[in-house]
């Protein structure tokens, strides 16, 4: 549940700053230039100008601090309601119909990223900032600090360990070639970020440029970039009003594909669980539309005043890396360990036809278990207490309240083995063996003949019980 909060609250601002710059004649924050009433310049340290001064007074009206939550802000309310309107729609009839509309919603940020590619590198400035990108500093790559926060991104980029990849993938024919889609997934990821970074630092550049101060001063990341940052570049764009509506029709769109999937995972995971109540006629919409209206009212607490202080909270800690080290090392080890790498090998090349690179066993085994427990472990000694903006200091509660949040998932793992351990006959040691040595009963893949697929294309034999039945097979 916090990862769907986590990524439906920055787009719940976005349906704000676009109905804001719908209604007006430019750019709301460009607006606030001539503003007399400029309090919200007097925090030291944080950047002065108007989109900062709209984002943090106009849209957040945000408190001092977490202690003070504030009153609701209606509009974010009635965003946060239409963003829930909106996924509740596109995802009720199930994967076929989110796939048509992902159509649209996946292309079109691409093309958006496309245009603020070729603004940004026509800006003056904009070769500083491609430099400063692509210039490496090798001295970095000796702090430790550097390669955690790399590996914890790719986590969040790829959604590992958060269920929508497992969710989605058992919608697939079984023979779906899931290799391939693996390292089509990675290239496509990893090239969209390579080629974002030069759109999002030539605009850096230009800021810098402009300001007459170090990139490091002005480049940002997370709601700082989407909602500061950027605006202040599309403002110098022809047509102002209609760039900014597109950009944060962008951001909209890139919160719902997340969206959708979180939503997705969690329907999924709740029909396989309860197949005899949810898998009938107009079950799965009223469940979408429960799990719609519990996450709204939920939801509603980081729309106060005060909300950005709970946001940060979640992604600080409830969506963090150290939650997803610690459950990618207990579902890498289930399966290289306990289900085991060569029968686990073996089920790929059952399902694809071919046997993947061997490399694949090794990782499996002791790359990944071994990187994600000296990554979970270094982050744990390395852990700095979370501050708003660099500045606000969350109190010990506050922090605290972090933690459980961490601990509600991480906790998940030992707890359920407990208390299966707990139900479990025999002694501890009998108990144990049998709870980590695969069932007999699994159906094991048809033996080959020197990697030589089954004739005629006929369904392997080993894939009943795979497919859950009743689900839908195509994307």
């Amino acid at each position: 549940m916090p990862p769907s909060h986590a990524h439906i609250c920055p787009h719940t601002y976005a349906h704000k700053h676009t109905f804001s710059h719908t209604l007006t004649h430019m750019p709301p924050y460009v607006q606030m230039h001539t503003h007399k009433d400029t309090r919200s310049c007097m925090y030291i340290t944080l950047p002065c100008g108007s989109p900062f001064v709209f984002t943090r007074r106009r849209v957040l009206g945000i408190t001092t601090g977490i202690h003070d939550l504030g009153s609701l802000r209606w509009e974010l309310a009635l965003c946060l309601l239409l963003a829930w309107i909106i996924c509740y729609f596109c995802i009720w009839k199930g994967v076929k119909s989110t796939g048509k509309v992902v159509y649209f919603t996946a292309t079109f940020p691409y093309l958006m990223l496309i245009i603020l590619l070729v603004r940004g590198v026509t800006l003056p400035g904009a070769s500083q900032g491609i430099v400063y990108y692509l210039k490496p500093d090798v001295q970095r790559l000796a702090d430790p600090q550097v390669w955690m926060d790399a590996g914890t991104q790719i986590f969040f980029s790829f959604a590992i360990c958060q269920g929508c990849l497992t969710a989605l993938g058992s919608y697939n024919k079984y023979h779906n070639n899931c290799y391939r889609d693996c390292i089509a997934l990675c290239i496509l990821n990893s090239s969209t970020s390579f080629v974002a970074g030069f759109a999002v630092f030539s605009i850096l550049g230009f800021m810098a440029q402009e300001q007459g101060v170090p990139i490091s001063e002005v480049a940002e990341s997370g709601p700082g970039l989407a909602f500061i940052a950027f605006p202040k570049a599309v403002t110098m764009m022809p047509l102002s009003q209609l760039w900014s509506c597109l950009f944060f029709l962008m951001l909209i769109f890139l919160g719902l594909d997340s969206q959708f999937v979180c939503v997705e995972c969690l329907v999924t995971v709740s029909m396989d669980m309860f197949p005899r109540q949810l898998r009938k006629r107009g079950r799965r919409e009223l469940l979408i539309l429960a799990i719609s209206i519990v996450c709204y009212l939920l939801g509603l607490l980081l729309v106060t005043e005060g909300g950005m202080y709970i946001f940060q909270l979640f992604d600080y800690y409830a969506a963090s890396g150290i939650c997803l080290l610690f459950l990618a090392m207990f579902e890498v080890s289930c399966v290289g360990w306990v289900y085991g790498a060569n029968r686990f090998y073996d089920n790929v090349e059952d399902m694809i036809g071919y046997r993947p690179w061997p490399l694949i066993k090794i990782c499996w085994l002791f790359l990944t278990p071994g990187l994600c427990l000296a990554t979970f472990i270094f982050s744990l000694t390395k852990y700095v207490p979370l501050k708003y903006n660099n500045v606000y200091e969350y109190p010990q509660w506050g922090q605290a309240i972090g933690w459980l949040m961490a601990l509600s998932s991480m906790v998940c793992v030992p707890l359920y083995f407990s208390i299966i351990l707990g139900k479990t006959p025999g002694t501890f040691k009998q108990r144990l063996l049998q709870l980590t040595t695969p069932d007999p009963d699994l159906p094991q893949p048809k033996p080959r003949l020197d990697g030589v697929s089954q004739p005629g294309g006929l369904p392997s034999p080993s894939q009943e019980g795979f497919g859950a039945p009743g689900k839908e097979t195509r994307l």
